[in-house]
């Protein structure tokens, strides 16, 4: 009897544990900024080429890269489904840590978007060496990705906007830029609130904010988001952080400066900016397209990984086209609403 080698059980995401992950890690500057990348894709050869050599192969047609960007309080994490699903088909992709967040270094005093603006140039700039740019972003990642797409002279050839906050918010976020009394009481309590109450509150609360259905939450991404809340003096100094960024974001927008095509993603199950705030910005964009999802929340990368990839990675494909000018802009990014 011949005995037979049993197969490595597989990682969640379906790899096989025994097999590398397709994940490359990195640190990288931008704008000034040393920050961690995480990168899927065939590498690239011609970023070490010769310029000529580099000439030559930008005369061909080049595969467009997605720039994945996250949202406030998270880190390039939150989209690692998303990369293994693109990993697997061979679609060039990266996700950076945003200032302040993850493993960047921290922002400067003063305001915020200026900072992540000179940020997000930096990675557009760079990425564009190598190929189309298409920019996606969720919650704070997506109002970057639309200013960034408000520079002339970015070259992005698409955007993707996923629950970009500063529309129509939830009563949460508006409570947050309109009464800082909550914060205020918060922040003066006369014995701080012991770390473990505050990371067994964070636990209770962060799966019910970012997923459609809490019971669903992966238990690993929770447990991430929780430690940006170890104790009361992170989280009271993160909560006046989120009052300046809310208030920043009254003035985040010049639309009608935005003429690359626009995919906007609205969740019908977001608890954080309502699917009411994506339509708005959709009709603020007359050239955009509308995708309402009711079954997902503000994270649609983590409810379900499988279809924001394919989603990505159909708008990709078709804004690169636009950018060719073998088609219409209104063919990509028409006023059609799709509810899902």
């Amino acid at each position: 009897m011949t005995a037979t080698k049993r197969p490595a059980p597989a990682a969640r995401g379906g790899r096989p544990s025994s097999e590398p992950d397709p994940i490359r890690v990195s640190f990288r500057r931008f704008a000034g900024v040393r920050t961690r990348v995480l990168e899927v894709g065939p590498p690239v050869a011609e970023a070490e080429a010769p310029k000529r050599i580099r000439k030559r192969a930008a005369e061909k047609p080049r595969a467009p890269r997605l720039v994945l960007l996250h949202g406030y309080c998270d880190s390039a994490d939150t989209w690692r489904p998303v990369l293994a699903e693109f990993a697997a088909a061979g679609v060039a992709a990266i996700a950076v840590d945003l200032p302040g967040f993850g493993d960047a270094q921290p922002l400067r005093p003063g305001p915020m978007l200026p900072q992540l603006d000179a940020f997000t140039a930096a990675v557009v700039r760079e990425q564009a060496v190598l190929g189309p740019v298409v920019l996606a972003g969720n919650s704070l990642g997506g109002t970057m990705s639309l200013r960034a797409a408000q520079n002339p002279r970015l070259p992005i050839a698409g955007v993707v906007s996923i629950a970009a906050p500063g529309f129509v918010d939830s009563w949460l976020v508006r409570t947050v830029a309109r009464n800082p009394l909550p914060l205020r009481l918060f922040s003066a309590l006369p014995v701080p609130v012991p770390g473990f109450v505050v990371r067994a509150v964070a636990e209770q609360v962060v799966p019910r904010l970012l997923y459609a259905d809490a019971a669903a939450a992966d238990v690993s991404q929770v447990r991430r988001f929780t430690t940006l809340f170890p104790d009361y003096r992170a989280t009271t100094s993160r909560l006046e952080e989120a009052r300046q960024l809310v208030t920043e974001l009254a003035d985040a927008y010049q639309l009608d400066q935005v003429h690359a095509p626009l995919l906007v993603v609205a969740c019908g199950k977001d608890k954080l900016v309502t699917s009411a705030s994506g339509r708005q910005l959709h009709t603020l964009v007359p050239h955009s397209r509308l995708l309402v999802r009711e079954d997902w929340g503000h994270c649609p990368q983590l409810d379900d990984p499988p279809e924001i990839a394919e989603l990505l990675t159909f708008f990709a494909a078709g804004a690169i086209r636009v950018a060719g000018g073998k088609d219409s802009v209104s063919e990509v990014a028409s006023e059609d609403t799709a509810a899902g």
